[in-house]
């Protein structure tokens, strides 16, 4: 077993200057962590994954854009995410396994099309519009934004977790128990950008045609139906890619299940280096 290295919060430049942090801790075959909506990179130590992970990785938990240690800029694109993800994957020295969780999974797709650094990508449901199915309504979009702009920052929190993370009234309180909860509510303004820009994006398979990095799509039986339904056209569009569903668990089975997920993560890493 790996030796593990205490924490290590590092930055790298994205594409437009601003800088990107991740946390670096362990050893072995490099795995770059992204995080979806309501979170920060401490969102893999709620269940104790990233430490699993780094008894045999060395793992890089970034922030996105705007959260923790990370920087921002004005006039908020939604292509200068995807640029973050590839910008942390590029700084390590050798091909990674970017792994990418709700949000963060559709940025890390989107960065496979912007770095040549991967030696495996894994998608935990990616959220892109399917059918009739739709991210967020304008009403919430726009009570988001006027909670924003009457300084309501928890209420806009509050808000995301109820609607489009769809989390249940315990679930949101167990969140608010969590030391980075504060923080999260600092950063309301990241929530309704996002969600806008998300809620936009129009998923063109035809353009990820040649990506055939090995890929893992995950996803939960009881995920609600937009992210079941939008994992399967990503499943078709990437040439070499193979499903995997977590049976009798959600949109976050990292934190119902997080030993499962933890194996099945780290024997794809295994077959990616064989």
């Amino acid at each position: 077993m790996a030796e593990v290295t205490p924490p290590e919060m590092e930055t790298t430049a994205s594409a437009d200057g601003t800088e990107i942090a991740f946390e670096r801790t362990g050893s072995g075959p490099p795995l770059v962590l992204v995080h979806g909506g309501a979170c920060d990179h401490r969102f893999w130590e709620l269940s104790g994954v990233r430490s699993a992970f780094a008894e045999h990785c060395t793992v890089y938990a970034m922030d996105c854009r705007g959260l923790g240690e990370s920087g921002d800029s004005a006039g908020y694109e939604l292509e200068r995410e995807f640029e973050d993800v590839a910008a942390v994957v590029d700084a390590v020295d050798d091909p990674v396994t970017l792994c990418g969780h709700s949000s963060g999974a559709l940025l890390s797709l989107e960065a496979a099309l912007r770095t040549d650094n991967l030696r495996g990508l894994v998608l935990y449901e990616p959220p892109i519009s399917v059918g009739d199915h739709e991210l967020v309504s304008d009403e919430v979009l726009d009570e988001m934004k006027r909670l924003l702009d009457d300084g309501e920052n928890e209420q806009v929190l509050v808000l995301f977790l109820e609607q489009i993370a769809q989390s249940t009234p315990d679930e949101i309180d167990a969140q608010r128990s969590t030391p980075d909860w504060q923080d999260l509510v600092d950063a309301a303004h990241v929530w309704p950008r996002s969600v806008q820009a998300i809620a936009e994006y129009e998923f063109d398979a035809s353009r990820f045609a040649d990506v055939t990095t090995p890929t893992v799509l995950l996803s939960g039986s009881e995920s609600p139906p937009f992210l079941k339904d939008a994992t399967e056209p990503i499943h078709d569009a990437l040439p070499n890619s193979r499903l995997i569903t977590f049976d009798g668990h959600g949109h976050e089975a990292m934190l119902t299940a997080p030993d499962r997920f933890v194996d099945e993560v780290l024997a794809f890493i295994r077959d990616a280096n064989e």
